[in-house]
């Protein structure tokens, strides 16, 4: 009999955090108001400091898993990683942009002025552009998935960010009619991935090479969780610090964003699923592709919105309302890949 697959501690309330986080957060805006207002102001090339460090603390620990020599083990897998490059690069973020412009500029015009719905649109778009990371280990441990070709699609996806997401974004945001800053848009890469994957991939050499692979996968990985989490949700107080006014005066707002965000996991998930059966692959590849397609990397998607748009911009609130949303939806997903388990 096998062995039931639990998510972790962290991970398994990690909305519930968030929920905590957002109510910490405008309270604190509510209580302390401008006050609170220098730390938006500390910014080098646009990029804040504070938040910058602690976006650090979450992607850090993510990098850490990568590992580049597994992609030798890519002609193991093509077509599973062939479908996660076609939907995660060629799809995802067109169809994300496509329901977010469907529901922010169409459907919601009577509660968003134009303005507000390029910004909610852009949001939308910075997770859209980023595939997942990180929790895609959780959802393909879940599923039973094949965790050496998980890491191989996560590693392939981390070397393709560098090249692909400022061009997609900026390509996207352009047709919006958003002006895109393109050396910030470049530095925020070159802060939350670049340094962070650098560092991160020496780290797991140098530690496996002196410690061993168990003792890192076993000992050193589970200890990064708390700070990964932990950074995530002091990233949230800030940002709902500044939201907080805009929230209590439009607590309609957050599901007006999650709707477009859910419906977009959804459907990226059936695509990928029933394509991966089309190309019969084995359950083991088409649970991972269809989740890493499913899900994103918020972590960066936050970051990139507050360096673009700015802390109390309704572009970081979309990216932060992809947080929320994210565990509950994906969850979801994970039960329905188990009972469609082939």
């Amino acid at each position: 009999m096998n062995k039931k697959r639990s998510i972790g501690f962290f991970e398994k309330y990690l909305t519930l955090w968030v929920a905590m986080g957002i109510a910490a957060g405008i309270l604190i805006g509510n209580l302390f108001g401008n006050t609170i207002q220098v730390l938006s102001e500390w910014e080098i090339y646009k990029v804040n400091v504070p938040v910058a460090i602690l976006i650090w603390a979450m992607i850090y620990p993510m990098m850490l898993q990568v590992d580049f020599t597994r992609l030798k083990e890519v002609k193991k897998t093509p077509k599973g990683l062939v479908l996660t490059l076609v939907v995660n690069w060629l799809i995802k973020p067109f169809t994300m942009a496509f329901f977010a412009w469907i529901f922010f500029d169409k459907l919601y015009g009577a509660f968003i002025n134009p303005d507000q719905a390029g910004e909610y649109i852009a949001g939308a778009i910075l997770l859209g552009a980023a595939p997942c990371t990180a929790m895609v280990f959780v959802w393909s441990y879940l599923t039973n998935g094949d965790p050496n070709y998980t890491l191989v699609q996560v590693s392939v996806n981390d070397l393709i960010i560098l090249v692909a997401f400022v061009p997609i974004v900026g390509l996207l945001l352009g047709i919006t009619n958003i002006t895109i800053p393109y050396d910030t848009l470049v530095a925020s890469i070159v802060a939350f991935v670049v340094i962070p994957l650098t560092a991160g991939y020496f780290t797991n050499r140098m530690l496996i090479k002196s410690k061993g692979e168990e003792w890192f996968k076993n000992k050193f990985l589970p200890s990064f969780k708390p700070v990964s989490i932990v950074a995530l949700l002091l990233t949230l107080v800030l940002l709902f610090a500044f939201q907080g006014d805009i929230i209590t005066n439009n607590p309609l707002i957050i599901l007006l964003i999650a709707i477009p965000l859910v419906i977009q996991t959804y459907f990226i998930f059936f695509i990928t699923w029933f394509a991966g059966r089309k190309l019969k692959l084995k359950h083991a590849i088409c649970s991972p592709a269809a989740m890493i397609g499913a899900s994103n990397f918020f972590e960066l998607a936050v970051a990139v919105a507050i360096s673009l748009f700015g802390l109390q911009s309704p572009a970081a609130l979309v990216t932060v309302v992809g947080v929320l949303v994210e565990v509950p939806v994906m969850l979801s997903l994970v039960a329905l890949a188990n009972k469609w388990k082939y």
